[in-house]
């Protein structure tokens, strides 16, 4: 049985993942770093492109992220990996108004929590429209490359960002990211899509649900969801 969450009046933190978290999977944005994730494996391993696949996905089910795999396995430099893997067309984010009146309708502090970069974190709220209602991004860097889902990252983040777990709300797209602040004491949010493919990996390969224990929420419209919390709370 799930948890009894919070109530949304309680939470003083808002923490959003990023990618197809922020921005719907249907944009497609995050097929391009998949792309080049692929490349760089294919380029730095010399192997061809299937076997760079299956290095890949492998290494991000079981380490949490590919980088995470590259850095355990073959000593790969992380800045490296970051720089080539990022360096994409943001053009497919688009702004989303709705969100952008949500985000500024929610009382307390908004940040940003992601398994990427600041870089790429900047290029897409930019994209969106949103950047102005986020306090801090923290990213694989500043968790010192030790990514999410691992519950040390999030006690990484939760010292930084200096926030009261038990008074926080955590919205991802992946379920398996949501454990940990779960176990924390958070309200978990999972934002789901039928284009979100790595989600669907996952969770084929770990039998996760929409109803597992350490999910709260489920909602395929960010906006909307938000939107309602206001209502809610009003």
């Amino acid at each position: 049985m799930t948890t009894k969450a919070p109530a949304f009046h309680e939470v003083e933190t808002w923490i959003f993942d990023l990618d197809n978290t922020l921005y719907p999977a249907n944009c497609r944005l995050f097929d391009q770093i998949d792309e080049r994730m692929g490349a760089f494996i294919a380029e730095r391993l010399s192997v061809d492109r299937a076997e760079a696949r299956r290095i890949q996905k492998t290494f991000f089910f079981e380490h949490g992220t590919t980088l995470r795999g590259l850095m355990t396995v073959h000593d790969v430099e992380p800045a490296d990996f970051l720089s080539f893997v990022h360096d994409i067309d943001h053009s497919p984010v688009t702004a989303n108004e709705a969100l952008s009146a949500e985000l500024a309708r929610l009382p307390g502090r908004k940040l940003i929590y992601t398994n990427g970069t600041v870089a790429h974190a900047e290029c897409v709220l930019d994209r969106l429209g949103v950047g102005g209602h986020f306090d801090d991004i923290f990213d694989i860097q500043a968790a010192n490359y030790l990514p999410k889902p691992e519950m040390d990252a999030y006690r990484r983040f939760i010292a930084h960002a200096g926030i009261d777990a038990r008074r926080a709300a955590m919205f991802e797209d992946i379920a398996r990211n949501l454990e940990a602040p779960h176990a924390l004491g958070m309200t978990t949010v999972l934002v789901r899509s039928d284009d979100n493919e790595d989600s669907a990996l996952i969770g084929r390969l770990n039998g996760d649900s929409e109803a597992e224990p350490h999910v709260h929420h489920v909602t395929d419209d960010l906006a909307g969801f938000l939107g309602a919390i206001a209502k809610r709370e009003a």
